[in-house]
């Protein structure tokens, strides 16, 4: 830990100049104490460090004292310093509040490249989080994750969609964040499967090692797998008359709507709309939250749908309404 503070106060020091020892306590969550003692340290191991006393004193390194990374250009950098966001490094458990990695690499940096690569850092951030905050559990994440890690077999209880559970042995090959879910891609009958890792219930590391597939590419496999699970996923194709106030709105958000062809229509501010759902219930709850803004062409089970549902609401609020009277 204290070797990780010393990389870490030159780091900072060759990145900002100067820097106080109450800065750097702050920065590396030690006491002021500890930082002086880190200093002689320092000194005594040959880093020209000195200090500078007065107001705007502090720590500084002798100038021409620096580690490049000359190997590296700015644009190499650029996805090194576009992290994965810090919902994502926490729940792996990488973002304990030591120095970030991101200043070890500028401070690797020749100084006219340095500039120019701080400007992507300041300017770049991922969020991987919803507007809402929303989270799945990840109990059992850093669980998976060593054993991903250590090729180890893993025994899980797994919920399926109907609630159900059951107990499975798979070798665990990678962990993918997508969104705010974990997915983890295993082995199981030697076949690939993907789980998502909020529905495991129980966990546990078992004493086999397995033998990781050496042509397995995780980055490759996902992507083949979210094709392929996208082309497999059912479409309700619908057509609507609608006025043209609410086009905006519709394709504000793909949530619902997956694809969409307009058409003209022989009534000025009206069109003829094709769109495609995923199904009946997704296509019903989309017509009935725009109420007489739009009218269901076809197909006709949904236009029956549409009027029944109404129906209900009319005759749920009439029922309110003659209990009050």
């Amino acid at each position: 830990m204290r070797a990780e503070r010393f990389i870490a106060i030159i780091s900072l020091l060759q990145n900002r100049g100067r820097i106080t020892t109450e800065a750097l306590a702050e920065e590396l969550h030690v006491s002021p104490r500890t930082i002086l003692r880190d200093m002689d340290a320092l000194s005594v191991a040959g880093i020209p460090i000195y200090s500078v006393r007065g107001k705007h004193g502090g720590w500084s390194l002798l100038d021409g004292f620096k580690t490049n990374l000359t190997s590296l250009k700015p644009g190499d950098l650029t996805s090194l310093l576009a992290f994965p966001s810090e919902k994502v490094l926490n729940d792996l458990g990488m973002n304990k509040g030591m120095i970030d990695v991101r200043e070890k690499l500028l401070s690797s940096m020749p100084i006219d490249h340095r500039v120019e690569t701080k400007t992507i850092w300041e300017r770049i951030y991922i969020d991987t989080g919803t507007w809402r905050n929303a989270s799945e559990e990840t109990t059992y994440l850093e669980i998976v994750q060593k054993a991903v890690l250590e090729n180890r077999k893993l025994e899980i209880v797994y919920k399926k969609v109907d609630g159900r559970e059951d107990v499975r042995e798979v070798e665990p090959l990678g962990l993918v964040a997508k969104t705010n879910k974990w997915y983890l891609i295993a082995l199981r009958d030697n076949q690939f499967r993907t789980y998502r890792v909020s529905r495991i219930t129980a966990v546990t590391i078992l004493d086999d090692v397995f033998k990781r597939p050496t042509q397995f590419n995780l980055i490759h496999y996902w992507e083949k797998s979210k094709s392929e699970f996208i082309s497999r996923l059912p479409e309700y194709f619908v057509i609507l008359e609608m006025n043209t106030t609410i086009l905006n709105r519709i394709t504000f958000t793909s949530k619902f709507i997956h694809s969409l062809n307009v058409k003209q229509h022989h009534k000025e501010d009206w069109a003829y709309v094709e769109l495609t759902f995923h199904d009946k219930q997704e296509a019903l709850e989309f017509c009935l939250g725009f109420g007489n803004q739009l009218r269901v062409i076809s197909p006709t089970d949904l236009k029956k749908e549409v009027v029944r549902s109404a129906q209900e609401v009319i005759a749920l609020y009439q029922g309110v309404d003659e209990v009050k009277e």
